[in-house]
């Protein structure tokens, strides 16, 4: 038997791989310009750096979060030479925490950079600009966030209980004492909540936190085992102290507490109360959730004559507006709960032109019933997955009219393409700022058929 030779490596046709970059290394960068998510882009080595907190034209050094292939994520931890539009950070916990990636930018460099991102991908993926740019709409850059998610977990190593947000590119939780977009009635919650959760007897069988402001203030509890009555008690005056609604969610769906209570949010200039439950979808930004609804309704332009189709209506946040103005709404979502929730809301605010149903909106839209008579107007809010097998069949339903509300330019960009071929043209569109210091875009675009 011939003797095994030792020592020797071989390599894969292709030549040699590179070694890979370790998580937490420092690297000093060059920032070229910036993403689309508001991330500062770097040229090393022959790889790619996306680096969160860096502008175009500073020099930096950032910290290794993850890297694949030949691009690497990171942050910045210094700056060396800042741009002149680099602010201050007006949150201590900038940096760490993953919730507000471009606070060093003034807001209406924000709004600057959403524009752009959202005018690239109508131009790049459909190769369209509308006839016109709608201003951006916007509210106050900080204190608008009506609810939030706080991550809990136990830490069986360090014996510790972990409350806040999660870090930026990982899983870690930065613990947060302050978070200067949230509402001014859930600060004082969010400052104490920590401490108080640390008194319960079993912080290991702790799940999130949510925290809702609207037309009361609610605290939900996630837990994996049973409550104690002493820790009820503690949570129970907790709330009080707050003048909040406790809520938890252990098996099944949550619950009130006090079942007697109410929760929901208004729609001021429409005089609608609309009920809501914690883990249903409700837009955060109350004052830019109000201007989109009453920039929907403008753009639509519905008459008194007129039966509109409301896709993605949720609890009925554009639905319940519509149906003050039309003839009949017809409003279908992909969520059994929400419909009914929907339907409730719609009954509770003396609207009786409306019709409710459940529906896969992933699927194409089939012969159904409520499709049959056609649409004068549609108006379309999907989530990031954006709605092409929907848009697909629009032009069969008759609609002159199509207001689509994105989450997601790419995915707008893309069933743009679809409502083109059909005959549409884009008439006007424009950003809405749903959630400053971060670079998530909200759109809103008006299609009209030729």
């Amino acid at each position: 038997m011939a003797k095994p030779v030792r020592g020797l490596r071989f390599q894969p046709s292709g030549g040699s791989r590179a070694a890979q970059i370790p998580v937490g290394k420092k690297q000093r960068l060059t920032i070229e310009r910036l993403a689309n998510d508001g991330r500062g882009i770097a040229f090393l080595e022959g790889r790619t750096w996306f680096v969160v907190g860096a502008l175009a034209g500073e020099e930096v050094e950032a910290r290794v979060l993850g890297a694949h292939g030949k691009v690497v994520e990171a942050r910045t931890e210094r700056v060396f030479s800042a741009s002149d539009l680099r602010r201050p950070a007006p949150c201590a916990h900038a940096g760490r925490c993953g919730g507000c990636s471009v606070q060093h930018l003034p807001h209406n460099e924000q709004l600057a950079l959403k524009q752009r991102m959202l005018a690239e991908q109508l131009s790049r993926v459909a190769g369209v600009e509308p006839e016109e740019w709608a201003a951006p709409l916007s509210g106050p850059e900080f204190g608008y966030r009506r609810r939030a998610r706080v991550a809990v977990r136990w830490d069986a190593k360090a014996k510790k209980l972990e409350v806040g947000f999660r870090a930026a590119g990982s899983q870690d939780i930065v613990a947060i004492d302050e978070c200067p977009v949230l509402v001014q009635p859930l600060q004082p919650i969010m400052s104490r909540l920590p401490a108080m959760l640390q008194r319960l007897s079993k912080p290991q069988a702790l799940g999130h936190v949510e925290l809702f402001s609207g037309s009361a203030i609610a605290v939900l509890l996630r837990h994996m085992a049973p409550l104690s009555a002493a820790d009820l008690e503690i949570l129970q005056a907790f709330c009080a102290f707050h003048e909040a609604q406790l809520w938890l969610h252990g098996e099944g769906e949550p619950q009130p507490v006090d079942p007697g209570q109410a929760l929901g949010y208004r729609l001021e200039p429409w005089n609608l109360q609309l009920a809501y439950r914690p883990g249903d979808f409700v837009q955060v930004n109350a004052g830019v959730n109000e201007a989109m609804v009453a920039q929907a309704l403008e753009w639509l332009a519905p008459q008194a004559d007129e039966r509109v189709l409301d896709l993605f209506c949720g609890l009925g946040n554009f639905a319940l507006p519509l149906a003050q103005k039309v003839r009949e709404v017809v409003a279908v979502e992909g969520v059994a709960t929400m419909v009914a929730r929907a339907a409730e809301n719609a009954a509770s605010n003396n609207l009786h032109n409306t019709r409710f149903f459940q529906a896969d909106l992933s699927q194409p839209l089939s012969d159904a019933e409520w499709a049959r008579e056609g649409f004068s107007a549609v108006l379309l809010d999907p989530p990031r997955d954006g709605a092409f097998e929907v848009v697909r069949k629009l032009a069969s339903l008759g609609a002159k009219r199509l207001v689509y509300v994105s989450c997601n330019p790419a995915t707008l960009a893309r069933d743009t393409v679809e409502l083109v071929r059909q005959g549409y043209r884009l008439k006007r569109a424009g950003i809405l700022d749903m959630f400053p210091q971060t670079a998530h875009v909200e759109a809103m675009a008006l299609f009209e058929a030729s």
